[in-house]
């Protein structure tokens, strides 16, 4: 039976996965995030998430012979600048006061790495989800209330949808499981450009 590696901590992440079926093992990476943007240069915001995501799966692969290991990384991009997770409860406040309403893209990079064939012919696929968020028109005490949750300051672009922050995102443009940080219609197409299809994985 093929197993699922997920290499991110991402509470979101692995739920999104478990609603959908899949209990995977999770694994997480020790991938120096800025420095593998640094080396990469100025790349546009949707090819960032995916060098990172390739990185994580990259990284955490060896130790799991034989097993497919998912890498996942989201960027909130507002106005052409990329917003990460914020630096603290202050610079989220600044965020949502520049979002609140407005619309973002959230790009999440997914990475496929494919131990399958061992360590000498891994197979490797990778794709951006890109969905852009239109957020609510949030009060001053709205944005003082969210960010004194602590919720903002763990994730891309200071904002959840599948949490607290629910109530604030309007709508969205394209796949909504992008904008939790794991698109399983995109998970589903990589895993078929690997012979395997998504049902296979169910637990």
């Amino acid at each position: 039976m093929t197993s699922l590696v997920l290499a991110s901590a991402s509470p979101a992440r692995l739920a999104t996965l478990r609603s959908a079926g899949i209990e995977p093992l999770v694994a997480v990476s020790a991938v120096d995030e800025p420095a593998v943007l640094a080396a990469a240069g100025d790349v546009p915001p949707a090819e960032a998430v995916l060098l990172l995501a390739r990185a994580k799966a990259r990284d955490v692969a060896p130790a799991h012979p034989g097993a497919l290991v998912l890498g996942c990384d989201s960027m909130l991009e507002l106005d052409g600048a990329v917003l990460g997770k914020p630096a603290d409860a202050a610079d989220a406040a600044d965020r949502w006061r520049a979002m609140r309403g407005r619309a973002g893209r959230l790009h999440t990079g997914h990475c496929l790495v494919d131990g399958r064939g061992g360590p000498a012919a891994p197979g490797e696929v990778g794709a951006t989800s890109t969905t852009v968020v239109h957020f609510a028109d949030l009060t001053d005490e709205e944005i003082a209330a969210y960010v004194a949750t602590g919720e903002p300051l763990w994730v891309a672009g200071a904002f959840t949808i599948d949490g607290l922050g629910g109530p604030y995102v309007e709508r969205v443009e394209g796949d909504h499981h992008g904008v939790v940080g794991l698109s399983l219609p995109l998970l589903r197409t990589l895993l078929a450009r690997r012979g395997t299809p998504i049902h296979t994985l169910w637990a």
